[in-house]
């Protein structure tokens, strides 16, 4: 297969010399000028061809011409050297110009002018000139081949270069030490390894592959592309190291990875005869900044001052910014301090050092102080300090430094683009962003994934698939945070097909061992329903940080799963990784969803042992946890030792007087947020409005919802038009409910027409109860719920054949009642159970207490009062009522008892070979039931049909 490729490549760079003749101005008809037949080995040879053909002139005129060709030879050299940072246009004219002078002076022979001319031509891109030039060269040597491969090469055309070499070896020209480096740059360029090796091989077999040059590229192409080992063979077989093959060697272990491996070659190098030099250190200094290993940096800047580098700016700025990436700010800023000259680099490092480190204020004062100095701000400079702007301040302080830019003409490069970019996303200005974009042509990954990133963040995600399909297009290869940055935008489409294939192809690509596309990975598993392979995902990742181990929590806690999430997190502080203000929250959550007051108290603990008390975050998710276990006292007095208070702390002391039924105190909350002047969100309104429907203060909540609107200037979203179809609702005003379904100025969703058909259900109006079940079976189809409430409204009416139909489309659509769970904390332990539940350990003494205590209820006068009234058939049976109650109520009574249950099934009425299914409030299957032989199964227990008698006089009849 190998030898397959490299035929193919051969193959293409030949037939692309008839390309190159006509791009050279040559006619398809001419062939190369005819060169000598001599062997690859004759260096003899050519050396007495070229001093016979300079024997016959005088030894007066050789030194003046030599003088003369030396000097026009040194300045092509310096013009070829400078040419990156010249105008080509200006290079062209003044090679001609030389070009003239050559052939004016008579020197239009010399090989050593030909040749650098030839390449000045190539890198002025001046073609024409390239081709009447190489006609005239006496090709039988290799320096205008190496010239003109040396040009190609560094225009970026490396099929040419590649293409000429090729030539050269057909022309029967010897390569010589010079000629390798430049086609093995060309073979780099192509990422073309095998065909590099070939040309090893070539190198090896004339025996040049102990050259220094040749060895340096031929590592450095290796390191590139993976091959560290080949790399690290040729580097052990070469006799003599300099620096900068050391400093290559290196460099190829940092790139990719491995740095132990490279912690051991430096330690080899300084063990040597060759010492470090500041590149050296400025390799290992990087990779201790990325990868925040500070102690290892400490060490790093010892040895610098130990070895006099301390003064040098590349090292000293690298320093900085290591230190600055690890946190240690102080170090940094001493080290600054210190320096005796500053340049734009050192500014921008510590700059970027303030803002990823969230110190936006000395970014700020750091920032005007490099205007001050008259220090040049380059690009470089603002894409560091712009996300301070948005931090510090609004969107408008952003326009005004973008503004700045574009006064002064600052240069508009990819990074500053997408760091405008970015910030505008950020700030909700999508057609700010969008504008920036467009504003040029200069687009690259990194701007296309910052444009990915801002459209999933403002939940534009068609357009970040559209934008990655236009990457794709326009053959950019993404990189590890394009696919990262992606994945989101499948997840919130609910598109796990495309996140799937998005999954194989970061599995074609080696990348799913980059925690950052792993969590995305998990991410889109579980936002996609998939919390399984999500899961299974997360346990195959061979690296995981703390936004892995993060997400993992979070997507357990919010599907269900809190027992899971809790688990997790104990696994988290056993493999070492470092707990943080997120993973608190994300458990101190699942405390609360479970709940499980004693986990949550330990946790409470361990935020105040760790100092995480004061992060706000985590103490509003401590008020959430408390209030959800009940312990509204706790929650406030975690609320009133907070030091500083943000809205979220306020939303969720709000949050905990309503869920406890206190609105008054949740009145009084937002006017004391007010106060402290604390700008309430929509989350605050959505608290205080459900509060009002709740208690019933149904013209509180109409006032909060138009003084949201109205005097905050805050526009409602669909929970709150859901939360006001459900307070007009609750209060029996059903056609205003309606209307505000009408009026919204968005689609409704399947939550607020189910706000509706319950408030159907609890006042009986059948016909907007159909209305509102026709657009749930079209919103959510597989939501049993809505056809239970659907079926119960018929009920409520008497409409028995309505019920059947309801009940005869569930079974058509296969849509199953999925029974409720409550869990109840008894002596530290947790208890999950569903109604009607047998399975529990103690379940015959549970079943035997809520008998007595409902015997005790009837004898006290209490009167049943059913939830649906009974079918006809039923009502047969005189003998046999029904009781219905809530389970909760009688737990808390158990609770007290300290009797922990769990209780989970279903109970089976059986008359002969006929049977009835009652489960969780609904009639499954109607048959003839015998009023004979009647008897009750409860779940798997055995034990309970002894204490029921043949005849019941009662049955439970769950919600």
């Amino acid at each position: 297969m190998n030898n397959y490729k490299l035929g193919t490549n051969f193959h293409k760079i030949y037939t692309t010399t008839n390309q190159v003749k006509h791009v050279l101005s040559f006619d398809s008809n001419v062939a190369f000028k005819q060169t000598r037949k001599l062997s690859y080995l004759q260096p003899k040879q050519k050396q007495e061809t070229s001093t016979s053909n300079t024997a016959t002139t005088s030894n007066n005129v050789l030194s003046k011409s030599r003088l003369f060709e030396e000097s026009l030879a040194a300045q092509l050299e310096s013009m070829f050297r400078a040419f990156p940072n010249s105008d080509a246009s200006l290079v062209k004219q003044q090679v001609r110009q030389i070009h003239a002078k050559v052939l004016v002076c008579g020197m239009n022979g010399s090989l050593t002018l030909g040749s650098r001319m030839l390449g000045m031509y190539v890198l002025c891109r001046s073609f024409k000139d390239v081709g009447n030039l190489f006609c005239r060269l006496q090709l039988c040597y290799s320096l205008p081949w190496n010239w003109l491969i040396r040009g190609f090469s560094m225009l970026g055309c490396f099929d040419f270069a590649l293409m000429f070499f090729f030539r050269m070896l057909g022309s029967n020209v010897a390569p010589d030490k010079y000629t390798f480096p430049y086609v093995i740059k060309a073979c780099g360029g192509l990422n073309n390894v095998p065909l590099c090796k070939m040309v090893h091989e070539l190198a090896r077999s004339m025996g040049f592959h102990m050259d220094l040059f040749i060895g340096s590229s031929l590592i450095k192409l290796y390191t590139d592309n993976g091959y560290i080992h080949d790399a690290k063979y040729l580097f052990d077989e070469l006799p003599v190291r300099d620096c900068i093959l050391w400093n290559v060697m290196l460099n190829g272990y940092v790139k990719n990875g491995d740095f132990n491996s490279a912690l051991g070659t430096f330690q080899e190098m300084r063990n040597s005869c060759v010492k470090p030099n500041s590149v050296s250190f400025v390799c290992l200094l990087s990779v201790c900044a990325t990868r925040g290993i500070v102690r290892a940096g400490i060490q790093l800047h010892g040895l610098v001052i130990r070895s006099g580098f301390e003064s040098d700016p590349t090292v000293a700025n690298t320093i900085i910014t290591m230190y600055s990436k690890c946190g240690n700010l102080f170090d940094a800023r001493k080290i600054f301090d210190i320096m005796p000259q500053t340049d734009t680099v050192t500014w921008n490092g510590l700059i970027a050092g303030y803002v990823q480190n969230g110190f936006t204020d000395e970014a700020v004062a750091l920032f005007k102080a490099m205007v001050t100095s008259g220090v040049k701000l380059d690009s470089i400079t603002f894409a560091s300090f712009l996300p301070s702007v948005l931090k510090s301040g609004s969107l408008k302080y952003c326009k005004e430094v973008h503004s700045y830019i574009v006064r002064h003409g600052v240069p508009f490069d990819v990074y500053l683009k997408s760091a405008l970019v970015d910030i505008y996303f950020k700030g909700g200005d999508v057609e700010m962003a969008c504008k920036t974009f467009q504003q040029n042509t200069l687009v690259d990954v990194a701007v296309c994934t910052a444009m990915i990133s801002g459209y999933v963040l403002n939940g534009l995600n068609v357009e970040a698939l559209n934008l990655f399909r236009w990457l794709i297009q326009e053959g950019m290869v993404p990189n590890c945070l394009t696919m990262a940055s992606v994945l989101p935008a499948c997840a919130a489409l609910a598109s796990l097909k495309l996140g799937k294939e998005l999954h194989c192809d970061i599995l074609k690509k080696g990348l799913e061992n980059v925690c950052q596309v792993g969590s995305s990975i998990t991410y889109m598993y579980a936002k996609s329903g998939r919390l399984d392979l999500a899961y299974q995902f997360f346990r195959r990742m061979p690296v995981k940080d703390s936004v892995c181990w993060n997400l993992m929590i979070v997507s357990f806690s919010q599907n269900g799963k809190p027992e899971l999430a809790i688990d997790l997190f104990r696994q988290m502080g056993t493999s070492g990784t470092k707990f943080d203000s997120v993973s608190l929250s994300a458990t101190l959550s699942a405390c609360a969803n479970y709940p499980a007051l004693y986990y949550g108290k330990e946790l409470h603990c361990f935020v105040v042992r760790n100092s995480f008390i004061s992060d706000t975050f985590v103490a509003s998710t401590l008020i959430d946890m408390y209030s959800k276990c009940g312990k509204l006292a706790l929650a406030r007095s975690v609320f009133d030792m907070m030091d500083w208070k943000n809205e979220v702390s306020w939303n969720s002391i709000i949050a905990a007087y309503g869920n406890h039924g206190r609105p008054r105190e949740c009145l009084d909350l937002f006017h004391e947020m007010v106060e402290a002047g604390i700008q309430p969100d929509h989350v605050t309104f959505l608290v205080i409005m459900s509060a009002c429907g709740h208690a019933g203060l149904v013209d509180e909540g109409i006032y909060y919802f138009r003084c949201m609107t109205e005097e905050y200037g805050i526009c409602a979203r669909m929970e709150h038009f859901a939360c006001m179809v459900d307070l007009y609702g609750r209060a029996g005003r059903l056609h205003e409910a309606f209307d505000t379904i009408k009026s919204m100025p968005f689609t409704p969703d399947a939550g607020t027409w189910g706000s509706l058909l319950g408030a159907c259900r609890l006042h009986g109006n059948v016909e907007l109860a159909k209305l509102a079940s026709k657009h749930l079976v079209e919103l959510d189809p597989n939501n049993s719920g809505y056809y239970v409430l659907l079926s119960n409204v018929h009920a409520g009416a008497g409409e028995w054949e309505s019920v059947l139909k309801v009940r005869s489309l569930m079974k058509e659509k296969g849509v199953q009642k999925i029974p409720g769970y409550s869990w109840i904390d008894v002596n530290g332990g947790t208890h999950m159970f569903s109604a009607a539940d047998g399975c529990h350990p103690q379940s015959v003494e549970i079943y035997l207490i809520l008998k007595n205590l409902l015997l005790e209820l009837r004898k006290h006068g209490y009167v049943p009062q059913p939830y649906l009234p009974l079918h006809p058939q039923i009502m047969n049976f005189q003998k046999m009522y029904c009781i219905y109650f809530k389970w909760r109520r009688v737990l808390c009574v158990l609770c007290n008892m300290k009797i922990p249950l769990k209780l989970e099934g279903k109970f089976y009425w059986t008359a002969g070979r006929r049977a009835m299914l009652y489960r969780t409030g609904c009639w499954s299957r109607l048959d003839r039931i015998r009023n004979e032989n009647i008897r009750v199964r409860v779940g798997v227990a055995p034990k309970v049909e002894k204490m029921v008698e043949n005849r019941l006089e009662w049955f439970e009849h769950v919600e």
